[in-house]
């Protein structure tokens, strides 16, 4: 399987679950992360999810993250180049869905990507070698080439990996540390 096959068969199956589906899923995945050994850092970085993508509701780790009172950082997305700025994410940070549903701060603190030392990253499917397919843009795969090479990487899926290597990598494409499914959590 290629990554544009990876891709197109891991959306229809995520657009097969229910709301509620989303929600049980993204709960157990946050109740796996809590089970990692990454609670000693500092920065994380963490996705709002797109809703009409049906990705990992990231609201169960954001409370556990505040929790904790870890610095939580999320991004804004360029479309025109396709990068990624990064922004504390505070009690006076304000968030708006922009035009392509991706919740957004408006404002904030910048932070640099080499700060961080987790980033929680989604995807569409994964291989059992760490690799990951996300919509294929590269936003994610720029930015982590950003950070420093210590960040662990940290893919969030509803779905387990993919036994065989996905077809189609390259030398730019990030590989995982981790993936956390609502099953299992898969450490590369």
């Amino acid at each position: 399987m290629d990554k544009t096959a990876a891709r197109s068969f891991f959306k229809s199956k995520r657009k097969a679950l229910t709301k509620l589906q989303i929600e049980d899923l993204s709960l157990q995945i946050a109740n796996r992360i809590v089970k990692l050994p990454i609670w000693e850092k500092e920065f994380y970085h963490l996705f709002l999810p797109i809703e009409k993508q049906k990705e990992v509701n990231t609201e169960f780790i954001m409370h556990v993250l505040q929790g904790k009172d870890k610095h939580i950082v999320i991004s804004k997305s360029n479309f025109v180049d396709f990068t990624m700025q990064h922004f504390l994410l505070t009690d006076t940070t304000q968030i708006e869905v922009n035009k392509f549903g991706i919740p957004e701060p408006k404002n904030g603190i910048e932070i640099k990507p080499e700060q961080l030392d987790v980033i929680f990253i989604p995807l569409l499917a994964s291989d059992s070698k760490g690799n990951r397919v996300g919509y294929g843009k590269g936003f994610y795969d720029r930015f982590l080439h950003r950070c420093k090479p210590s960040v662990l990487k940290i893919g969030l899926s509803f779905f387990e990996p993919i036994d065989h290597k996905i077809e189609g990598f390259t030398e730019n494409d990030m590989q995982l540390n981790y993936l956390v499914t609502p099953k299992d959590t898969f450490q590369f």
